[in-house]
């Protein structure tokens, strides 16, 4: 697997399409970030790092409204292996006008936009959720 983020977002994407309560995903440390991030953000419930036959999974409850109305409109992968994508803290990316939030790898650790402005640092541009 060459983008493993991008496998992490396909499968929630896919996971909430189709109305699961859960995704479970190849764990990583910064796959756990991200999930940090969206449990934050209010996108998802919760999520869990479990142990299945000696592998790590990272297990995600995905959320939805009243009548299974999805939370999460659309998730994007902005910068991949091919071509990354770089953010200084006076030009961080705007996610529908500020409905959405963009995921930075920053110095800092994992973060969104907002957090990354406030603490006026820059950095990879991982996704945009909506």
């Amino acid at each position: 697997m060459t983008d493993p983020i991008a496998d992490m977002l396909t499968r929630v994407r896919n996971a909430n399409l189709a109305v699961h309560d859960t995704v479970h995903i190849p764990a990583s440390r910064i796959k756990v970030e991200i999930a940090k991030v969206l449990r934050e953000e209010g996108y998802i419930r919760n999520f869990k790092v479990l142990t299945v036959d000696n592998h790590r999974v990272l297990r995600i409850y995905l959320k939805y409204g009243a009548g299974d109305q999805r939370i999460v409109s659309g998730l994007r992968r902005v910068s991949r292996p091919g071509l990354r994508v770089y953010a200084t803290s006076r030009r961080l990316p705007r996610v529908l006008n500020g409905l959405g939030v963009a995921v930075l790898s920053t110095s800092q650790g994992i973060m969104t936009e907002r957090a990354a402005k406030d603490r006026g640092v820059g950095g990879e541009v991982l996704c945009y959720v909506w």
